[in-house]
């Protein structure tokens, strides 16, 4: 995108955003010469300039020769749209937590797509402020790979758990890493995210295809949670404890064990998943 381009997406209006570029790049100019220079019609000139003046985006001069205008510094532009926008999202959080909430069940959005999970799952990152538990595949962690980054500089606490058990770092997850193969078997990825222990992402891609929910229940939120630890935890159990686990359980154990699990052996499954763990 072009500056013209970013300055209508910061607030500008199509002639104040040509008329600070016109500015920006002929210097100190009056309105005809601003108009001629980017196009603007005369008659719209005058009032688009004393825009940009009371917005802070440029300053009026009276010279001998008449009025002329200059753009105000790119940096200090920005500076002065940044304390802006930062009082308007303070006075937004301010008014919006302060109007009532209708008691009710917490809402569960069901998202249809790969776009939508992704969008979710980008829009809780960027929210979060404390804490991120993720557990992730490398096609998501690439396509996440920005905001988590961002969240880690700004101090955000992320334990990452990579189910695919990458040999090699692939640059998407971030914190505390822990990679194990823990994946979902025929080529389907899941993508589970717990923002600041209050929302949860669960979802589940399948080639291009993609499905899941976002929400604030607590009881999902604590499930979801419970997953990420409870596979950590066994997964580093079984690295841990190698040949010894079988006769560290009673049979009775193992019985009981064998019937939760795929294909009825506990033990199996466990040592599948003691593979190296990379920090």
């Amino acid at each position: 995108m072009d500056a013209h381009a970013l300055l209508k997406e910061l607030g500008f209006g199509d002639y104040e955003a040509k008329a600070y570029v016109g500015l920006a790049n002929a210097g100190q100019c009056n309105g005809y010469e601003l108009a001629k220079a980017t196009g603007m019609p005369r008659a719209n000139v005058y009032a688009v300039l004393e825009r940009l003046v009371e917005r802070g985006a440029a300053q009026r001069f009276d010279t001998a020769e008449g009025v002329r205008y200059a753009a105000t510094p790119p940096e200090l532009l920005l500076a002065h749209l940044d304390q802006q926008h930062q009082r308007t999202l303070a006075a937004t959080h301010e008014a919006l937590t302060a109007l009532a909430q209708p008691e009710g069940p917490t809402p569960a959005f069901n998202l249809h797509s790969q776009q939508e999970l992704l969008a979710q799952a980008h829009a809780d990152i960027d929210d979060a402020t404390e804490s991120l538990l993720v557990a992730i595949q490398p096609a998501e962690a690439a396509q996440l790979a920005e905001p988590l980054r961002a969240a880690h500089k700004r101090g955000v606490s992320i334990t990452c758990l990579c189910l695919q058990a990458c040999e090699h770092e692939c640059g998407g997850c971030q914190g505390d890493i822990h990679r194990f193969q823990l994946a979902p078997a025929d080529n389907v990825r899941w993508l589970l995210l717990v923002a600041d222990r209050q929302l949860a992402l669960l979802g589940r891609f399948d080639g291009a295809n993609g499905e899941g929910l976002a929400t604030a229940q607590r009881l999902v939120v604590e499930l979801t949670s419970a997953y990420i630890r409870q596979s950590l935890t066994l997964a580093m159990l079984a690295r841990e404890l190698g040949e010894r686990y079988e006769s560290l359980l009673t049979s009775e154990t193992q019985q009981i064990l064998n019937r939760f699990y795929p294909g009825g052996d506990f033990l199996a499954h466990f040592k599948s998943q003691s593979d190296t763990e990379l920090h």
